[in-house]
């Protein structure tokens, strides 16, 4: 007579399990999910994850909420033009008036007229090179403006009369004078100013 078997768990015939279920503290085997790693949701089929754009250097925002403001243009021309042209005059006073103290025509008084005439130009103006040559007539003006209140102070200190009534009310003889007293030197200061504005508009708008 066969003995019966012994019952295992749950009631089960001893090695024997129901189809579909797993011994308690058994781990899935391999090939089944979540062997040897957590389990990871997935999305459903054919709907992919948005992608935000790439920014290595994100905008920071402004006080307010405002965007930055663009970039200033650089130099403005009218304004380079008009600049100049005071500094010529503050030039040619300052110039006249080391002529007048010392009677005689110095290079480097030339050359700083120049030179500040085409540094304001420039600096003011922007890279634009018809400043430089603007900034040459400037000085050639100034050079000239210059002499003339130079001369004009010397003869008024000689005839021990007024600078103003040389000046403005003889202002025609005044010219006369300079013209018979121009020698090649002269003409000499008119050039190193010249030369003196446009180089230094030129590196100025740099």
């Amino acid at each position: 007579m066969t003995q019966p078997t012994p019952p295992g768990q749950g009631g089960q015939p001893y090695g024997q399990q129901p189809y579909g279920q797993q011994p308690y503290g058994q781990q899935p085997g391999a090939g089944q999910p979540g062997y040897g790693y957590p389990q990871q949701a997935q999305q459903p089929y054919g709907q992919q994850q948005p992608q935000q754009p790439y920014n290595a250097f994100p905008q920071q925002p402004q006080p307010g909420g405002f965007p930055p403001p663009p970039p200033a243009a650089r130099g403005n021309i009218g304004l380079g033009v008009a600049v100049a042209f005071v500094a010529a005059l503050v030039a040619a006073g300052v110039y006249g008036a080391i002529i007048g103290a010392t009677e005689h025509e110095i290079g480097w008084a030339a050359v700083g007229v120049g030179f500040v005439v085409g540094l304001v130009a420039g600096k003011v103006g922007g890279p634009n090179p018809a400043l430089g040559a603007v900034a040459g007539v400037f000085s050639l003006g100034a050079v000239y403006l210059g002499q003339l209140v130079g001369a004009a102070m010397v003869i008024a200190d000689k005839a021990n009369i007024d600078f103003t009534e040389v000046f403005f009310d003889n202002f025609d003889i005044l010219q006369e004078a300079w013209k018979n007293e121009a020698d090649a030197m002269t003409y000499v200061f008119f050039a190193i100013a010249a030369v003196a504005a446009f180089g230094s508009a030129k590196r100025a708008a740099q």
